[in-house]
């Protein structure tokens, strides 16, 4: 099963692809976990793409293209993949395009998580994360102790790229450059479009339904 899952920021993406990757048993493939541990290990990569993500834009398609190539070269995609966070651009998709066809690894489906912006800056406003890897929300999963991490006791930050002004930023971002995708799949006979605005156990279950009537296993 050869799968993207696709949608604005804050749409639910990671934690749906979570789900399915341990459902389906294929690998859950984020750029945005890539880049941010490039970031917290302060490399090259991640010194550069830190700059973009602090403003709220895009990381640049020559930081990309290479670690998707790469990651998608690696035997665990063997039996398919679930792409989180990319591609976000047309030339993107084009070069997603290119690098499936020289590994035949073709795209099956595109699942695109449909969320109003306002609820957008709602959840991801309220997420802050603490140095430990945990990650807590101030209206949906408050720590037990305000600004306090509930496992190891420190204090929890929100990450710049979580910040009002800069997810704004963000979702213009993906309204001009990103939104197009939907067309470019769908003229493909790719896209399936997901209400992601629901309960995540809802959200899940209907793309279960979708995969499963397409027979993608």
């Amino acid at each position: 099963m050869n799968v993207v899952l696709f949608g604005p920021p804050g749409a639910g993406k990671g934690t749906q692809a979570k789900e399915l990757s341990n459902h389906y048993k294929i690998p859950h493939i984020s750029t945005g976990d890539i880049l941010r541990a490039n970031v917290q290990d302060g490399t090259e990569l991640g010194n550069k793409a830190k700059e973009y993500m602090d403003k709220g834009e895009l990381v640049p398609d020559e930081v990309l293209i290479g670690i998707i190539r790469n990651r998608l070269a690696e035997p665990d995609c063997e039996s398919g993949y679930l792409l989180d966070g990319y591609p976000r651009t047309i030339p993107q998709a084009d070069a997603l395009s290119d690098i499936l066809t020289d590994i035949d690894k073709p795209l099956q489906v595109v699942l695109n998580l449909d969320v109003p912006d306002e609820e957008l800056v709602i959840r991801l406003s309220g997420r802050y994360v603490c140095k430990c890897g945990n990650s807590y929300h101030l209206t949906f999963n408050p720590p037990e102790n305000t600004g306090i991490c509930d496992t190891c006791g420190k204090e929890l930050y929100q990450r710049d790229d979580d910040k009002e002004d800069v997810i704004r930023q963000r979702l213009i971002s993906y309204h001009n450059k990103t939104h197009p995708l939907i067309k470019y799949y769908g003229d493909r006979d790719l896209l399936v479009n997901i209400a992601g605005a629901g309960d995540i156990n809802e959200v899940f279950d209907s793309i279960i339904h979708v995969l499963d009537m397409y027979d993608l296993t």
